[in-house]
């Protein structure tokens, strides 16, 4: 029979040593994001992917009391990045040997991978969780476009077989998730990220965004489709919604007998195939006015048109368009910068601007122009073009041939690179 001072002494040992049992780091896939690894594959978790993917690597050690506190302040990173970068972490109490052969001597300790050809590095900064995500999160490779007012319409059209995805923001800079999107794997074959800051207003107009953040997407051959996206501002969601429309393939240049040269796009850029009004040059005229059906109802401008303007021009197309929808008659809306287009200036003869004419490219080139009254009090807005397309319709209009049937010349304008 065991003496009862013995047990309690047996008791008291047991709680001893159970009190002294210090915690340790244990990484569970249930409750945190953190991938754990081993020497083993780190080549195949990190190495092999650093030509297109950012990886930070926490060496610890089970029983160190500074990797215990460590190991919640890591595990935000690794859930604020989930799926834009590799978050990982390996025990140098199970693989010392890896440890020592990667210049580690005490932990906690955070080395950095970012892509090729950039070197590793260790992290040099406070062990908390803002820090080491800031540092990882800025070299998570960044291929989104910044969208302004002068390449706006080259974004749009260039790569006719991309999908373009756009994020309207009050930052100034893309965010973390965008840039990750940007260079994801398939996406950034397949996809085209373009970014608009709020300061951006004429991007902002064209496109009548009202909120930020809001995400568009524009597809298909002419970006006829559009879609908002209505879903989390979060990287998971949004990569399933463009995943929709990002199948492995699409997107892809095409390559012809020059291949190893700059590649190609399948068609050059058109803006105006996009634009809701588009401008009638040398390049545009063809597609904008002078083939295919209808008449060209031209806005005249000495400079560039105005956001205002193009607005107006576009709900008096749909106007009209719904009016003529069941009489077979077409009208294009455009407008032309005379200011450059000296020689139509010469042609069209405007009393006062802006000023419009309506043209008919077919068999007979003629026009009709808008009528500013005998002391030019009729300005040139939504009303007095409303009269001018009522009496073409109704077969009033006095139409003026074309001298010698042939089109003035066009003005040559430089070749500018868009910036994409």
């Amino acid at each position: 029979m065991i003496s009862p001072s013995r047990s309690l002494i047996s008791a008291l040992a047991l709680c001893g040593l159970g009190g002294a049992r210090a915690a340790s780091v244990e990484i569970d896939a249930m409750k945190h994001d953190i991938q754990q690894i081993t020497m083993s594959n780190f080549d195949g978790v990190i190495s092999k992917f650093r030509d297109s993917a950012v990886s930070s690597l926490w060496f610890f050690k089970g029983d160190n009391k500074a990797d215990v506190s460590f190991l919640d302040e890591y595990n935000k990173v690794a859930a604020d990045l989930k799926g834009m970068a590799k978050v990982c972490a390996i025990s140098c109490t199970d693989w010392p040997l890896f440890c020592e052969k990667q210049g580690v001597k005490e932990t906690p300790a955070v080395m950095i991978y970012p892509t090729n050809p950039m070197p590793a590095f260790k992290y040099e900064g406070k062990m908390e969780s803002k820090g080491v995500l800031a540092k990882v999160a800025r070299f998570i490779p960044d291929f989104t476009t910044k969208v302004t007012k002068e390449n706006v319409d080259g974004f749009i059209t260039t790569d006719p077989t991309k999908p373009k995805v756009l994020l309207f923001s009050n930052k100034k800079t893309p965010p973390t998730i965008w840039k990750a999107l940007s260079s994801e794997t398939v996406f950034k074959r397949t996809v085209k990220f373009g970014f608009v800051s709020e300061e951006d207003k004429d991007v902002v107009q064209k496109f009548k965004v009202k909120k930020f953040p809001t995400v568009l997407m524009q597809r298909g051959s002419k970006a006829e489709i559009k879609e908002t996206y209505s879903g989390e501002m979060k990287f998971t969601p949004l990569k399933d919604w463009v995943n929709l429309h990002s199948e492995s393939g699409m997107g892809d240049k095409v390559a012809g007998a020059g291949a190893g040269k700059e590649e190609v796009s399948i068609e050059e850029a058109k803006p105006w195939l996009v634009q809701e009004v588009p401008e009638l040059t040398a390049k545009s005229q063809g597609d904008v006015c002078f083939k295919g059906e209808g008449l060209c109802v031209i806005y005249l401008k000495e400079g560039e048109i105005t956001q205002a303007e193009t607005d107006m021009l576009t709900g008096l197309s749909k106007k009209f368009t719904s009016q003529l929808s069941d009489r077979g008659a077409k009208m294009k809306w455009m407008w032309m910068n005379l200011a450059i287009e000296t020689e139509y200036k010469t042609l069209f003869e405007p009393a006062m601007l802006p000023s419009a004419v309506v043209f008919n490219p077919h068999k007979r080139l003629r026009f009709t122009k808008l009528d500013h009254g005998e002391d030019n009090e009729v300005e040139g807005d939504e009303q007095s073009l409303t009269n001018l397309l009522d009496k073409v319709l109704g077969g009033d209009a006095r139409f003026k041939m074309v001298p010698g049937q042939k089109l003035p010349g066009w003005a040559k304008r430089d070749a500018k690179k868009t910036e994409l």
